[in-house]
């Protein structure tokens, strides 16, 4: 099984950028599809980003496209959210997860293997 540990979540305000990291070990990512999830308080955990075993295909939430860019480094066994233009409705618990297939898909029932999260507070 592999293990997904996210980094790079923090407190910072609204405007800055901040750039997530997904590392896996245990088992590589290989092919799979991996994904960027988030939950603010109170609410459901929502899509937010995917891409593709291979890369060449990425997904966006409506909330973030054209502010956020989803990248992969296999050789790392690293996936990558870079968000810019953070705003106050970002805040959230941020999860990455490893996809049962080799596509980018925005279902949460796609995903078999699950971060802990990291926390992303943008502040008004």
């Amino acid at each position: 099984q592999v293990q997904l540990v996210e980094s790079g979540g923090g407190l910072v305000q609204a405007g800055d950028s901040l750039r997530l990291s997904c590392t896996a070990s245990g088992r590589t990512f290989g092919s799979r599809g991996m994904g960027w999830f988030r939950q603010a308080p109170g609410k459901a955990r929502e899509f937010v980003a995917s891409i593709s075993g291979g890369g060449g295909t990425r997904n966006y939430a409506a909330s973030v496209n054209g502010r956020s860019t989803i990248s992969r480094d296999n050789a790392k066994n690293t996936v990558y959210l870079q968000m810019n233009s953070l705003e106050p409705e970002d805040t959230a618990v941020y999860y990455c997860a490893r996809a049962q297939g080799i596509f980018s898909v925005d279902s949460e029932t796609q995903y078999a293997d699950w971060g802990r999260g990291t926390q992303v507070t943008v502040s008004g």
